[in-house]
């Protein structure tokens, strides 16, 4: 769900201090630091918006809220309780967007996709559609649209659709990564290298090729681990974390390589190490678990198997 809802931007500076508009600064702050009880809470007192659009976008943050909580049956009877004034502007693209996702979560696909089909066909028929905006939501339907596809193997379409959206933003290595990805699920190995490499090249013509270093060590360790080799990907993990300490992906990922490597005690270190640096900053709503918790699980060895050996990395490439 963290891809389907991205917290929209704060608005600018000069807009709270307009009469009627609401200042989104501190649910802003909320969201983009993961404090989705915090944010309901915010949310939840008298609004002093005024203009029905303004207090469309506020619910929609409330069922935003609730849906990164899980609580997908309140957040979609928020949204159903909601009732736009057709005189007024069109309601949210927040709202749009939960009100097209929430079905998957409730669950009900066929009503999901349906939706999601005719909000991706209503982004590309505006006549802005070309404005960055309006292209990344463009991205962000598409790219649930194939998420879901590929979890339920219906893989030629999800290709379609990523190769759709590489195609429309060829200097992005971002998004030409995500279709490599999909290359690698499915088992195409060939065509996932192919497109790494295209992915190298890009990057390395972009304007500042250095913001895309952690983007390119994780697709080399994403390599490294089909070819077996885990000491290779826990060092190219490394380069991301030395990049930015709080890279949760590359933190788990090297943890689990750890794993694979039969090094369970590297493994729970990292982990640790990751829990107590989020518990040492600003605590999130329903904050990890304790750090004993997650030491017990991964001591714990497999129903019929035996308690893993200590083993160097180097020794399981």
């Amino acid at each position: 769900m963290a891809a389907a809802a991205s917290p929209p931007s704060p608005p600018p500076a000069t807009d709270a201090a307009v009469p009627g508009l609401p200042d989104l600064s501190v649910p802003y702050d909320l969201a983009t630091r993961g404090q989705w009880q915090a944010l309901l809470a915010h949310l939840s007192h008298p609004s002093h918006a005024h203009h029905p659009h303004h207090r469309l976008l506020l619910s929609a943050l409330s069922a935003l809220s609730l849906a990164k909580l899980r609580r997908f049956p309140d957040a979609a009877s928020l949204l159903a309780s909601l009732h736009p004034d057709p005189a007024c502007l069109p309601p949210p693209f927040l709202i749009r967007l939960l009100h097209a996702v929430l079905p998957l979560f409730l669950p009900d696909r066929p009503l999901a996709l349906d939706r999601l089909y005719t909000l991706l066909s209503s982004v590309r028929a505006r006549p802005d559609a070309g404005h960055p905006e309006w292209r990344r939501r463009d991205v962000l339907v598409a790219s649930l649209l194939a998420a879901d596809h590929l979890a339920h193997r219906e893989f030629d379409v999800a290709l379609a659709l990523l190769a759709d959206i590489a195609s429309r933003e060829p200097s992005n290595p971002i998004l030409l990564s995500r279709l490599a990805y999909a290359h690698m699920q499915i088992g195409n190995l060939t065509a996932a290298s192919a497109t790494f490499r295209h992915v190298e090249s890009v990057a390395d013509a972009a304007d500042e090729p250095a913001q895309y270093a952690s983007l390119l060590a994780r697709n080399r360790a994403l390599e490294c681990i089909v070819a077996k080799d885990y000491a290779a990907a826990v060092r190219e993990y490394e380069t991301c974390i030395e990049a930015d300490p709080a890279d949760a992906v590359a933190l788990n990922n090297k943890a689990l390589c750890l794993m694979y490597s039969r090094d369970l005690g590297d493994a729970i270190k990292v982990l640790e190490g990751a829990l107590e640096r989020a518990h040492g900053g600003a605590q999130r709503d329903g904050g990890g678990q304790p750090v004993q918790h997650v030491r017990a699980r991964l001591r714990q060895p497999r129903r019929g198997q035996e308690e893993p050996r200590r083993v160097d990395c180097q020794s399981c490439s």
